[in-house]
């Protein structure tokens, strides 16, 4: 494209603020709509009393992709954020007591697994990490850096069958753990990466391994301050580029013209034209909503309706008194069972339920602007949880449910060594209904779409859509959900649009 395009960013999460500012850079003249109150989607923020939160993602990896986004829009990311290597990366807890605190470090994670787990573990991880850095490079360029083509996509990688055979496309998560590690322990921990993706690891495809290798290889990562930070400032990198951010401006329609993107309608019928838009939201809602349904787009609403929406997850904030010694920034303690967590979640043998015995995931950073004092604790705690179905599943706003679970989510802490019931000065509770109405995300998945089946990385929608002038960006889209991808989902649009 030659000439400067009136582009319109339906959405101010971390994707579509991340295109804002790649295609203002590349000198559109751009405007980001926003239906809440703030920029950056779900990386929230939830301050009281001197006490904050990120209200979402706590953990920031591939920072690479961060690096070049910033590069590609002005000053270098480390002049801008304050990026802290976690070492450990995370505390483990088993059921059966035992702890391993998983280094940072990919060099110090061996010793590490073979003194907590037993001799031979850290063998058997580096074994499985090694056929995960094959897949690392037989997938970067061709899938998470390029636009989705689809069952194209395995046939770049057919042609060399060394890739083809490394990505494992038949076979799931679990399965291929399942060929290398033989401690029970060790595959809880392989399976928890499938809900990265708010995925069931005996569905996800083997692919998903590179998650613990990218997380290991490039570091776990936070943000001194918190993550929302991080959207803070892309939103602000857009605007100095030329961006107009425009906030508590909810989109009712995408215009389509002449067969292509002309704009959109707000709620107040205010329309806005524009040559190009960019989509943040949801990709069902996109299709099912924001699209006239006389539209043709037919494949990509068809491909949706075979896609599984990923898990959503219950989050109890909590300001606490006093400080837990020795407690990592990030905290897993697995349950006795994985499987049953994952039959709750998904409607394996009943209606989707909240899970009874839940991992528990506990954020708690040693930032002192999170906190009011040296004496208080600011602790985000997730659990995952179905997503809020009222008609066909759970209804997270049915009287009492909420409070009910965070108590049950409270008990669970304690049992597992973690009691802090008598430190809470006070606690806020999210759930997935709280998630879909504060982010227009159907049902409150946290991730889009999840990865369960062999397929379901190509039912994904592409970044292109088939309207000419529309793209999307963001976890429901190519390539997926989670802080890297959604950022790279800009990067690919921007390519595809290219410069005034």
């Amino acid at each position: 494209m030659s000439a400067v395009a009136r582009v319109v960013v339906v959405g101010g999460g971390l994707g579509g603020l991340a295109a804002a500012a790649r295609l203002a850079a590349l000198g559109h003249a751009v405007t980001v709509l926003e239906q809440a109150p703030q920029v950056g989607g779900k990386l929230g923020w939830y301050g009281r009393d001197g006490h904050g939160f990120d209200t979402g993602p706590s953990l920031m990896t591939l920072p690479q992709v961060f690096r070049d986004l910033f590069a590609a829009t002005g000053a270098p990311l480390d002049e801008v954020l304050d990026l802290q290597r976690l070492d450990p990366a995370v505390s483990y807890r088993f059921a059966d007591g035992t702890t391993l605190a998983m280094p940072g470090r990919p060099e110090d994670v061996p010793a590490a697994l073979d003194d907590a787990l037993g001799a031979g573990s850290g063998a058997q991880w580096t074994a499985l990490l090694e056929r995960a850095a094959a897949m690392w490079r037989a997938t970067e360029e061709p899938f998470l850096r390029s636009p989705l083509a689809g069952p194209a996509t395995l046939l770049r990688l057919a042609r060399r069958a060394a890739d083809l055979r490394t990505v494992a496309p038949g076979r799931t998560l679990r399965g291929l753990g399942r060929q290398y590690l033989t401690d029970p322990r060790l595959r809880m921990l392989l399976d928890r990466y499938a809900t990265y993706s708010g995925s069931d690891p005996r569905r996800a495809p083997a692919a998903l391994l590179t998650v613990p290798y990218a997380e290991q290889a490039f570091g776990s990562w936070y943000v001194r301050g918190g993550l929302r930070l991080l959207a803070e400032a892309v939103a602000e990198r857009a605007a100095d580029r030329g961006a107009d951010l425009l906030t508590e401006t909810p989109v009712q329609e995408v215009l389509v013209e002449g067969g292509r993107a002309a704009g959109v309608r707000l709620g107040d019928g205010t329309r806005i034209p524009a040559d190009i838009v960019v989509s943040d939201a949801d990709a069902v809602t996109l299709y099912s909503r924001l699209l006239p349904p006389s539209v043709p787009a037919r494949r990509p609403r068809a491909a949706l309706g075979r896609t599984m929406p990923s898990s959503s997850g219950l989050v109890l904030l909590l300001a606490l008194r006093g400080r837990t010694p020795g407690l990592a920034h990030h905290t897993v303690l697995f349950p006795a069972s994985y499987d049953e967590e994952f039959d709750a979640l998904f409607g394996r043998g009943g209606p989707p339920r909240p899970v009874a015995d839940p991992t528990v995931y506990v954020s708690a950073p040693d930032d002192p602007t999170t906190r009011p004092d040296e004496h208080s604790e600011s602790w985000f705690v997730l659990v995952n949880a179905p997503r809020h179905e009222p008609d066909s599943g759970v209804d997270w706003t049915a009287p009492g449910l909420a409070d009910a679970c965070a108590d049950e989510v409270l008990a669970t802490l304690a049992a597992r060594g973690l009691d802090v019931r008598s430190r809470v000065r006070w606690r806020v509770v999210r759930t997935p209904a709280d998630l879909e109405r504060d982010t227009a995300t159907p049902g409150g998945s946290i991730y889009g779409t999840s990865s369960n089946g062999a397929r379901a990385a190509f039912l994904r929608p592409g970044n292109a859509s088939p309207v000419p002038g529309l793209f999307l960006v963001g976890g429901s889209a190519h390539p997926g959900g989670g802080l890297p991808l959604v950022t790279l989902s800009a990067e690919i649009v921007a390519g595809l649009v290219g410069p005034a």
